[in-house]
């Protein structure tokens, strides 16, 4: 089995995709054990002198002026992880879960947090043996860091909470005990090193950026549909427009576009059948453009947070010096994850106005709903209802979190990020892009198939449409919706359409 060695500095993205979905094992560099044994050594120093230090010799929060004796450390990080395991809600789903754990080990294995070797063994042999704790999904405020949901992934690391293991659900304790690792008992420092920081936030969004590169790929391979079902006009996708305004998305989209309808017989040009297309088609490189370009943005931001030092207090060996700053507030996160759901929210608003186009005759020539016997069948109108309350539900999804704040432990920590909050809508509104996709894929194929002629479709179009073909039969009368839709969906969520695609067009942008 493939190994993620972690350092603190060089995870990828690409590296938390193949731990979380793929069960890659995760090993430590000999750099990062020496680093935090150095980093630990320190700590005990500290303790042994009995300096005043936020959360080594002192209480949390509005009790940073308590002091905390050394014969109390160890009770003072057990009752934090025990106190602070608030969450609500349904748990994390176990690829979330295992990029939390990931990013959670990476951030340790960079020598500034003071955590033992030992403590951060266990998390890793945890993700190895498939002990995957169970996280709650709501419960934090993104600052002080994630620290409710992650106070749940530490359970089961001291014997307590629930765990899944080897895909059932049991106590942390059981869990524990069948995968043969030893429960820790914390000492100091190492329950608010295990739990100050923005992993959970960071694994939701990357996850979710990564998936919503994918979808962006297949968008324009959506829209590539539609428009050989409406003889779209080819003309609007003519590099020499967008070299004059030289967005690099709405340049790749262009590009993508005229790749995949390479050879197509049914697009037409300006003036053939119309002058003019609208903007659900024209303005398809300016649209999905921008929202590739906001994805960029925030996967730059997600490179440098998943290697970044979140904790607090810092731990800086070669000063003997310890910081308690704030890097654990998730704000430059959090913004970059509302944008993120904003970005991948206008791919369904304009992959549904795409759908409508597709089943109104006014607009589109075809038969009424895209269905033969219009009035005895109802075709695809009330898929085209679903695509519609997607995309209306995202609008609502799409209200940044990040513009929210609630103080909290006795207003010591009174602004914080709900970065998790814009994560985990960011992830929702995905879901729901990725369902209307799915809609106008069926649509537009079914389009398609009213075409008497015998015309051409494009060279990456007609590797999508026979994808679709596979899993989703022409709708000749009316049948369960649901299950296509599913079954269209599934073609996105095992990016089997893309991956086709590239095959014969090349990598899309």
């Amino acid at each position: 089995m493939t190994k993620v060695y972690i350092d603190g500095n060089s995870l990828t993205l690409q590296d938390i995709v193949d731990v979380a979905r793929k069960n890659y094992t995760v090993g430590l560099t000999d750099e990062a054990v020496e680093k935090v044994k150095k980093a630990r050594a320190f700590v005990d120093k500290l303790v042994d002198e009995g300096k005043v230090v936020y959360g080594i010799t002192t209480g949390f929060g509005k009790f940073s002026d308590v002091m905390i004796s050394k014969d109390e450390a160890k009770d003072l990080q057990r009752n934090l992880i025990i106190s602070h395991a608030c969450g609500v809600g349904k748990y994390f789903p176990i690829d979330v879960v295992r990029a939390i754990m990931l990013l959670r080990a990476n951030a340790l294995a960079k020598g500034f947090s003071g955590i033992r070797l030992e403590t951060l063994q266990t998390l890793i042999e945890m993700i190895n043996k498939e002990v995957y704790p169970a996280i709650p999904e709501k419960g934090s405020l993104g600052a002080s860091g994630d620290l409710a949901p992650l106070a749940h992934m530490v359970l089961p690391l001291i014997g307590e909470g629930e765990a899944y293991y080897k895909g059932q659900l049991m106590s942390g304790k059981e869990a524990m005990e069948k995968s043969g690792i030893n429960p820790v008992a914390l000492t100091s420092k190492e329950g608010l090193a295990l739990i100050n920081g923005t992993q959970v936030l960071t694994a939701v969004g990357a996850l979710t950026a990564f998936d919503a590169m994918n979808l962006l790929k297949l968008s324009d391979i959506s829209v590539s549909l539609t428009m050989e079902a409406l003889n779209g006009i080819t003309d609007a996708y003519d590099p020499r427009t967008h070299a004059l305004r030289p967005h690099q998305g709405q340049i790749n989209t262009a590009k993508n576009v005229l790749n995949i309808l390479e050879g197509s017989e049914r697009t037409t040009r300006q003036g053939e059948i119309r002058v003019q297309d609208a903007y659900s088609l024209r303005c398809t490189p300016q649209i999905h453009g921008a929202s590739k370009d906001a994805i960029k943005y925030v996967l730059d931001k997600v490179a440098l947070e998943i290697n970044a030092v979140t904790d607090n207090p810092l731990i800086f060996v070669d000063d003997e010096y310890a910081i308690s700053g704030g890097n654990f507030h998730g704000q430059p996160m959090a913004l970059a994850f509302d944008f993120l759901g904003i970005a991948i929210a206008e791919i369904a608003n304009v992959s549904e106005r795409r759908i409508e186009r597709l089943v109104n005759p006014q607009l589109s020539g075809l038969p009424a709903f895209l269905t033969e016997h219009g009035g005895l069948h109802s075709g695809f109108m009330i898929a085209q209802y679903a695509a519609a309350a997607l995309v209306s539900e995202n609008k609502v999804l799409a209200h940044p979190a990040s513009v929210d704040s609630i103080p909290s432990s006795a207003n010591q920590e009174d602004h914080v990020s709900m970065g998790t909050i814009a994560a985990r809508k960011a992830r929702e509104i995905y879901y729901n892009a990725s369902r209307v996709i799915a809609i106008e894929l069926m649509a537009s194929t079914q389009a398609i198939d009213f075409e008497t002629a015998d015309k051409k479709l494009g060279k990456g179009t007609k590797v999508a449409y026979d994808k679709v073909r596979e899993v989703v039969e022409t709708l000749h009368e009316d049948r369960v919706m649901y299950k296509d839709i599913n079954k269209s969906a599934a073609l996105i969520d095992n990016n089997s359409i893309v991956d086709a695609v590239e095959a014969v067009v090349g990598e899309l942008y």
